[in-house]
């Protein structure tokens, strides 16, 4: 679900007021990006003695959010329907301790106020974080994130906002935080035939790679990326490269290779920017 966030701090914690467009809608509403230009804190509804420590003293020390890792540092996969739960931790220490913790997954904007920039907010309202020391804390959020919320053009780098609220009410913010890659599924097939086929024998091996499209919710062909053949003796564990192959403008793959031994045929896509790398199991044939 998109978000619409505002973040203010209330009774010692971060609270979040979200806007939530319904899954029932996204087929339309994701068309739209939600805006996230009201995320932020409100300041003025600080409690009064963090403003009048913060004034007070310019030697006032601030938390600092030293770590920031979403979905334990790999990309963010998705395909045409459904829902996932990506996790993000911030770590982060104050002479105080760590009480709570915020994060949004954003892009479109330089940042996570620009009224062009859309994204995701957490969950739930508060963080569970787990106490390193007295003074170190890694703060857990879970957010849920969908293709249905998604056009084709949201597959790159998303950049991360991160905040803590320290226990003596200090808040510390961060723009880009880290930044985390969202990526459109990938699929592959592969056929080896004949099968069982002569010794020296030509083997003929097709497939197809396909990945999501998130504007009309159904896989589509990947065209004009390159593709590995590998083959794996019968009586071996590992794979060899036995040539590159381009997919067609449909994503579809063929080739041909003499069979001297038994063993398995796959293809291999080493991925990119927007789309994961992918091995399919290997199809195995017989040598006669």
């Amino acid at each position: 679900m998109r978000i619409r966030a505002t973040v203010a701090v209330a009774t010692g914690a971060l609270a979040l007021s979200a806007l939530v467009v319904p899954a029932s809608q996204a087929a339309d509403s994701h068309k739209e990006h939600p805006s996230l230009s009201e995320h932020g804190f409100a300041w003025k509804d600080r409690a009064p003695q963090a403003n009048k420590r913060a004034l007070a003293s310019k030697a006032a020390t601030l938390p600092v959010i030293t770590k920031t890792v979403i979905n334990g540092g790999k990309p963010i996969v998705l395909g045409t329907t459904g829902t996932k739960k990506v996790t993000a931790t911030v770590t982060a220490s104050d002479d105080s301790g760590i009480e709570d913790a915020f994060a949004v997954l954003y892009t479109g904007g330089t940042g996570v106020d620009d009224e062009n920039s859309y994204g995701y907010a957490p969950d739930g309202e508060a963080a569970k974080c787990k106490a390193a020391s007295a003074t170190t804390s890694t703060c857990t959020l879970t957010f849920t994130v969908s293709p249905l919320d998604l056009w084709n053009t949201d597959a790159k780098t998303w950049q991360v906002y991160a905040a803590v609220l320290a226990t003596d009410l200090d808040i510390t913010e961060k723009d880009k935080a880290t930044s985390v890659k969202f990526q459109r599924a990938s699929q592959l097939t592969v056929n080896a035939a004949p099968e069982p086929v002569k010794k020296n024998g030509t083997v003929t091996v097709t497939g197809k790679l396909s990945r999501a499209n998130w504007d009309t919710g159904k896989y589509a062909g990947y065209s004009t990326q390159s593709v590995i053949l590998q083959f794996r003796k019968k009586t071996s564990t590992a794979y060899t490269n036995v040539k590159g192959v381009k997919t067609s403008t449909t994503g579809t793959l063929k080739t041909t290779t003499k069979a001297t031994v038994d063993g398995y045929y796959r293809w291999s896509f080493v991925g990119t920017a927007t789309t994961p790398a992918i091995n399919v199991a290997g199809d195995y044939v017989d040598v006669k």
